[in-house]
């Protein structure tokens, strides 16, 4: 989803209360609300497709998916986002009794587009990584069968798995599973 600048500097405790209350999602990051503006078919089929496998594949494990209206929050960052798909194995944590901010994502899902591609592979990733509980990152291609693959390593080092073809799967530790990429993009026509 492509971000617009709405409002500027405000408290995250401010940002909350508008956000809980408003109709449409915003992210926050130091102060400022950014609008968030509606994917493509594209992007929607991908994403349901990749939270769809993710239900199914860890339906027998102590594990939740979350599909984008879970909000994130990256405390180093002070920013709060909405990732496309996140993944929680083990008990879920989150900021207060609302039980709408997310703190302890192991896996998180973004699919990328021409708007916010650049922003989701550099800032965004460096935010997430802030983040002990991130052990795995995804960046799933729009317009090409392609999925990056980032894997924390014991050493705090990300290792890159660049996977690409509807026939390749991707090997995922941190939630004990493989992710076919024919699911992820099924129904989705590739130009």
């Amino acid at each position: 989803m492509s971000r617009q600048a709405k409002t500027t500097h405000i408290t995250s405790e401010e940002y909350l209360a508008l956000e809980r209350a408003a109709e449409y999602k915003s992210e926050y990051l130091d102060g400022e609300i950014f609008a968030m503006v509606g994917a493509s078919r594209k992007h929607n089929l991908i994403a349901g497709n990749v939270f769809a496998s993710f239900k199914q594949l860890l339906r027998d494990r102590p594990c939740e998916t979350y599909i984008s209206d879970m909000r994130v929050k990256i405390p180093a960052a002070n920013l709060y986002t909405y990732p496309d798909v996140a993944v929680v194995c083990g008990e879920s944590q989150f900021e207060d009794e609302a039980v709408d901010t997310l703190l302890n994502p192991t896996l998180v899902v973004e699919v990328l587009s021409k708007s916010t591609a650049s922003y989701d592979r550099t800032a965004k990733f460096g935010y997430y990584r802030t983040l002990a509980s991130v052990t795995e990152y995804l960046l799933v291609a729009q317009n090409d069968y392609h999925v990056e693959h980032y894997a924390r390593q014991a050493d705090s080092r990300w290792l890159l798995a660049d996977v690409r073809g509807l026939e390749s799967r991707v090997e995922l530790a941190s939630v004990e599973c493989t992710l076919a990429l024919s699911e992820v993009y099924d129904r989705v026509g590739l130009d």
